[in-house]
């Protein structure tokens, strides 16, 4: 999920502790395309990730036992969470594809109670699920880029196949661990 920068390639094992990032997996068909469709959009010099979709965009160093731990239980007791790609999602200076999954949704809400008192403000809202192909263009390139994929992008239906933790590294994350959904609870 993580590709080292196009102009500086950094060593970012055995570094300092780093924020925790929690992710909901993407199918791997919806995770090439959309990594594609970010890799010609996304300027460059800061385009250091694959396509993803944050959880959590912070969540202390200290508290990675028990992110480990909860993810596990989680993704022992749930089966693949359903969800659905509805189209593009303007952010401004950029663009999204915007998703939906009340299952998702539920999950991360069990997730942040579980951890409150250490979710940042960005982190202690619920996040309109997403996976940013754009970011920090002219609020007229999105829009450009808004209007040509409207007319290309169908909705359907997919399932998130897991969770994942990573350590923001400034720029590049560091994978730390994936886990599937493996149980038969839905949601």
């Amino acid at each position: 999920m993580v590709r080292d920068p196009p102009r500086a390639r950094r060593d970012v094992t055995g570094a300092a502790p780093a924020p925790l990032i929690v992710t909901a997996e993407l199918p791997p068909d919806i995770h090439r395309w959309a990594t594609r469709l970010r890799a010609a959009h996304y300027p460059p010099e800061r385009n250091f990730l694959e396509a993803h979709v944050t959880l959590f965009h912070a969540l202390p160093p200290g508290s990675e036992d028990e992110v480990k731990d909860r993810l596990a239980r989680l993704a022992a007791e749930h089966a693949p969470i359903a969800a659905r790609l509805e189209g593009v999602m303007p952010l401004g200076t950029g663009t999204a594809l915007h998703l939906t999954s009340p299952e998702m949704l539920a999950l991360r809400s069990d997730l942040a109670a579980q951890f409150h008192g250490l979710l940042t403000l960005q982190d202690a809202h619920e996040p309109r699920l997403h996976v940013t192909i754009q970011n920090k263009v002219s609020s007229q390139a999105a829009r450009d880029l808004q209007r040509r994929l409207s007319a290309q992008i169908e909705p359907r239906a997919f399932t998130f196949p897991g969770l994942a933790l990573h350590r923001y590294r400034g720029g590049p994350w560091e994978f730390v661990k994936r886990w599937p959904f493996r149980g038969k609870k839905r949601g």
